[in-house]
């Protein structure tokens, strides 16, 4: 209210205009939440990655490299042009889709097109009850729409998909119906998604596009369902940033947040590790052994009635939160789990808020169950 958010937009702005940021001091603002005025908050959640830069140089650095990306891992020119036909390169048997040999180019094209198709299916809904992700961006991605360039863009390559959508049922166990269920798909009418005019993308296209580069850059954990619920907040917030120059940018600093975010959090996409210490099992596990040691009388409770922690923390710890509460809410509580260096211990101290605070469900302002979680924090 009135002169306090002015002042606290003051803190930040002094905050971040050291040439070295002191990242103790910004971290402690962002706790109580960040301001979203003058692109304050974008700026937070860029600097707040553990080996903070510069933040011109991360600016100019990450686009760089992102186009980088693009270029070998979106647009194969030999494959798209030999697709649509525009030149009659001389195919060789190597170069040849029927080649069976495993590490042929297209092969890799093809089973590329299976996790594109999966990635489509997800993004495609993303946040349904927003029009955000449906609308075209101011910024479409130069390099893929040139004409120059004959390049293929990811919808085309998922119109001209033949694979019949049955090979993309792959995904974990347990994460299928990722969506909960206050999130009904049906709240548009069938021809939700109309194809944009040509030279145009979707908000869902680029989050598509950052998704497929993390999967092909990261092929031991590819694209799990449920990857997009994290990337979406990332992407709204940089692409909805007020300052254009940064909102530019948008798609290459959402790349490079979600992968910094991934490289904490991937262990809990990764099946195998389940059981192991970084593995899902075990945060889930102490999410109930925290809240032993914090509410004796509710974890009894809960145990009594059998009701396990895996049947909802699964979701709130995989999707940090994404899916349980409105995009400002999420947002909301991305910025004091941002702000904390031990961000997952955290997100468990939210998760036993949560429970502490579930017999006043539903919870209207996430700063109950913040400044709940703080409290536990400071008691241990």
């Amino acid at each position: 209210p009135g002169l306090g958010s002015g002042f606290r937009i003051q803190e930040f702005k002094v905050a971040l205009s050291e040439e070295n940021i002191n990242l103790k001091t910004l971290r402690e603002l962002c706790f109580n939440g960040i301001p979203f005025e003058g692109g304050i908050r974008a700026l937070c959640w860029k600097v707040s990655r553990p080996a903070s830069v510069s933040v011109t140089i991360c600016l100019y650095h990450n686009e760089d490299v992102y186009s980088q990306f693009l270029k070998e891992m979106i647009i194969q020119p030999g494959i798209a042009k030999a697709n649509l036909g525009l030149s009659r390169e001389d195919v060789t048997m190597e170069d040849h889709p029927l080649n069976p040999n495993p590490d042929s180019r297209w092969n890799t094209y093809f089973k590329d097109n299976e996790i594109l198709l999966q990635i489509d299916k997800d993004v495609r809904r993303l946040y349904p009850d927003m029009a955000f992700f449906q609308r075209p961006t101011e910024y479409p991605c130069q390099l893929i729409l040139d004409p120059q360039n004959d390049y293929e863009t990811l919808r085309r390559r998922v119109e001209q998909t033949t694979l019949k959508a049955q090979t993309v049922n792959r995904n974990r166990s347990g994460v299928t119906n990722v969506s909960s269920p206050g999130k009904a798909l049906n709240l548009y009418p069938s021809n939700e998604y109309e194809v944009l005019p040509n030279g145009s993308e979707a908000h869902w296209e680029v989050v598509e596009r950052i998704l497929f580069i993390y999967a092909k850059l990261n092929p031991g954990i590819a694209y799990v369902q449920g990857m997009n619920e994290i990337v979406g907040p990332i992407y709204y917030t940089f692409a909805t940033d007020p300052n254009s120059q940064w909102k530019e940018h948008a798609e290459a600093d959402t790349f490079f947040c979600f992968t910094n975010l991934m490289s904490e959090n991937r262990d809990n996409f990764i099946k195998s590790l389940d059981d192991s210490q970084c593995g899902i099992t075990y945060k889930m596990e102490s999410v109930y052994s925290m809240l032993k040691d914090k509410d004796m009388e509710l974890y009894l409770k809960l145990e009594e009635q059998n009701i396990k922690p895996q049947y909802f923390t699964f979701r709130w710890l995989t999707l940090l939160l994404s899916q349980e509460f409105l995009l400002p809410d999420v947002i909301r509580i991305w910025d004091t789990l941002f702000s904390d260096e031990d961000r997952f211990h955290f997100l468990i101290l939210v998760c036993c808020a949560m429970l502490v605070n579930i017999f006043d469900y539903p919870i209207s302002d996430v700063h109950t169950i913040l400044t709940k979680a703080k409290e536990l924090q400071d008691n241990s």
